[in-house]
């Protein structure tokens, strides 16, 4: 295969893997019943659970208009500050994030296309990373990347949750572009978003692939230079034709 770019990097959440539903109440339960088993003593739960939902939606509201990252981690950890919750030596934060996080990222899946694209990719020579926007902590997204057996393809991965600014904010794709040492030109993003993955990419002078699954409909002013809808596409893909 003859891929015209240096690297490649990639968006995770619907780029690579579905992620199907987020019940945080279910996983906010499963943590409790965790806590409950190590006798931590616990507000009411749907006390906790809707101060939990008020701070922490809200603040990834301010969030696409800040660019400014939430991290769960540390919305969890007020929480147990202000409802006196005291783990002392009865478990860990890393427990803690486990539990809940297994319940949340129990139900993804990786998209079936995804392992085969990556592995002829790599066999031609690509270098490949991938840039995430995500509340998770990092070592979480650590370990769901290990979980899919995708880890192997990457050289890097940058998840906004330990950075300053999340996608589009050009500070995340900069971070890439020094890591490989390539120029911008020479780099293909591939996402599911116009705005954060398109746009964001397009700042800082990176190509663009928008995986578009479902046909949704062109944003007027950001124009991918490619459009596929797998990730099979890149294997061959083809300059985005726009009608006049």
């Amino acid at each position: 295969m003859n891929f015209p770019y240096k690297a490649i990097l990639f968006d995770w959440a619907y780029t690579l893997v579905d992620l199907v539903s987020e019940d945080d109440r279910a996983a906010f339960l499963e943590l409790m019943r965790f806590l409950k088993d190590k006798d931590v003593e616990l507000p009411e739960f749907e006390l906790i659970f809707g101060e939990y939902q008020d701070l922490f939606y809200g603040l990834i509201k301010e969030s696409r208009q800040t660019h400014r990252e939430v991290n769960f981690e540390t919305v969890l950890r007020y929480l147990f500050f202000k409802f006196n919750i005291e783990i002392e030596d009865k478990t860990t934060w890393e427990q803690i994030l486990t539990i809940y996080y297994n319940v949340i990222h129990g139900v993804r899946l990786v998209y079936p296309e995804a392992k085969t694209t990556l592995e002829t990719l790599s066999e031609s020579g690509v270098r490949m990373g991938i840039i995430s926007n995500t509340t998770n902590p990092e070592f979480i997204k650590d370990k769901e990347l290990r979980k899919t057996g995708l880890s192997q393809f990457f050289e890097f991965t940058i998840f906004s949750s330990a950075t300053p600014y999340r996608k589009p904010h050009p500070s995340i794709f900069n971070a890439a572009i020094s890591r490989l040492n390539v120029e911008p030109e020479n780099i293909l993003f591939v996402g599911d978003d116009l705005k954060m993955d398109v746009m964001g990419a397009q700042s800082v002078g990176m190509p663009t692939a928008w995986l578009n699954r479902d046909g949704s409909a062109l944003v007027e002013s950001i124009t991918p230079l490619y459009q596929i809808t797998s990730l099979l596409d890149l294997l061959v893909i083809e300059p985005l034709e726009i009608a006049n």
